[in-house]
């Protein structure tokens, strides 16, 4: 079972959270535990301030996993962690790299999902599993691969 708690810390137009609870169950499916993880959609200060805190990098950026730091003792709990998403980068994004802005969306709720999961994008052969993946789970959804032109 997925509990996913959806915080609203802005304004701006958002997905539905009949459409987070999709993505999310499609990118955790092959966890076989219950899961339970925080998104919370921002403004641009507040995206700012948590990259710059946590990733010293002084612009909001589109998503940000904080996979739960779970003592050992307790592994068994479903806390996988929180998402925290831009919606303004989000918007800004999709416009840029002309993508529709639902499948941009679903992109990088997999992605931030694939993070809480342990996945990573640090060297090239990670990246490549993440990826692949990523591709996988969003043409089950009917979307196009998001890194299609990255590799042109």
């Amino acid at each position: 079972m997925l509990e996913l708690d959806l915080q609203l810390a802005t304004e701006a137009p958002a997905p539905s959270e009949e459409q987070f609870r999709q993505w999310c169950a499609l990118a955790l499916r092959q966890r076989t535990a219950d899961s339970e993880l925080t998104i919370r959609l921002v403004d641009e200060p507040e995206g700012r301030e948590l990259n710059h805190t946590w990733r010293q990098k002084d612009y909001a950026t589109n998503v940000l996993s904080f996979p739960a730091d779970v003592p050992d003792e307790l592994l068994d709990i479903p806390l996988l962690g929180d998402l925290v998403i831009c919606v303004e980068v989000v918007e800004r994004e999709a416009k840029e790299q002309g993508k529709e802005l639902e499948a941009h969306w679903a992109h990088l709720v997999i992605h931030g999902c694939l993070h809480l999961l342990g996945y990573d994008h640090m060297d090239d052969e990670e990246a490549e599993e993440m990826e692949a993946l990523e591709r996988t789970l969003l043409a089950e959804l009917g979307h196009p691969d998001p890194y299609a032109d990255d590799e042109n």
